[in-house]
């Protein structure tokens, strides 16, 4: 199978080594194989839902990409957007330097940026999934979705399984979901076969009016929808309203009362503007030792 190859180059610092550490960290995608070298993953592609394998390593100035089938410019920006790459991030620093707080998480892990999941599709099924359910839990569920319905693409000779397409799932059944978490992924499936749950439209819109259409989505709450927008879609300057994970590594962080109101994490996150997104992931990454890279 012939390899087709490419290289993105960083606007602004960029560590590949600690969004590896992150991947193998991280319980959606800790299963991966990984030699501590490379990221290597399979996905269907959000421009044309067709399987594809990456082999992502670090070169100077950015990444080094290698794919299973030629990758023109939709692809080439989806996997910008997996690892941050399509957003210029040389400000981010001067918002760590103007917030102390901040500046120490990016200190101990400097040149990390959100690692998104390989579309908001994928983003959105892994938020039905993971409801009420712990996340290594989830990870194996979704695991035995992708392995029943995925296709399988050998990446550097070995077999990877891509989460299936929106077509795929969209009358399908025995998923091993509750019939309800079902239900609510064939509904996903129409919103991102219809264009509503793609990177364009909500990366087109106002963060304000992107959430709230994610919201209106099947099995999307609050939550959800700034996972779905943050981490999916990879918009860089979102702030969720309504977070109590994230709002309680602030309080702490920023030592604010117990009932603090939602607009007082606003105020805290209207500091890292045009960067709340990228802020709200260090924080969150923190809570589970993600960021001590430096130490």
């Amino acid at each position: 199978m012939a390899t087709h190859r490419f290289t993105i180059t960083s606007e602004g610092p960029f560590d590949f080594g600690s969004a590896l550490r992150f991947v193998e960290g991280w319980p959606a995608t800790s299963a991966l194989p990984s030699d501590g070298r490379a990221l290597r993953f399979a996905y269907c592609a959000e421009s044309d839902w067709l399987p594809i394998g990456v082999t992502v390593t670090a070169a100077p100035g950015g990444v080094a990409v290698a794919t299973t089938r030629a990758a023109g410019p939709a692809i080439r920006g989806e996997i910008a957007r997996i690892l941050s790459l399509d957003v210029d991030g040389s400000g981010f620093a001067k918002v760590g330097e103007a917030d102390p707080v901040l500046g120490e998480l990016q200190r101990r892990s400097p040149g990390l940026r959100p690692v998104c999941f390989w579309s908001p599709w994928e983003a959105a099924c892994w938020a039905v999934i993971v409801q009420r359910s712990s996340m290594l839990v989830a990870a194996r569920l979704k695991q035995r979705i992708a392995e029943r319905y995925g296709a399988r693409v050998d990446v550097d000779g070995r077999s990877y399984t891509a989460f299936p397409p929106p077509v795929t799932l969209l009358d399908a059944g025995g998923l091993g979901l509750p019939a309800q978490k079902e239900e609510w992924l064939r509904g996903l499936a129409r919103a991102a076969l219809d264009g509503t749950l793609t990177t364009e439209h909500l990366r087109g819109l106002a963060p304000k009016e992107a959430l709230a259409e994610l919201r209106a989505l099947p099995g999307v709450g609050p939550f959800s929808a700034g996972l779905i927008l943050i981490r999916g879609a990879g918009a860089p300057d979102a702030f969720p309203g309504d977070e109590p994970r994230l709002f309680a590594i602030l309080r702490e962080a920023y030592d604010l009362p117990e009932d603090a109101p939602p607009s007082a994490y606003r105020k805290v996150a209207d500091a890292w503007r045009p960067y709340r997104s990228w802020a709200s992931f260090l924080f969150r990454a923190s809570a589970y030792g993600s960021t001590n890279m430096g130490d």
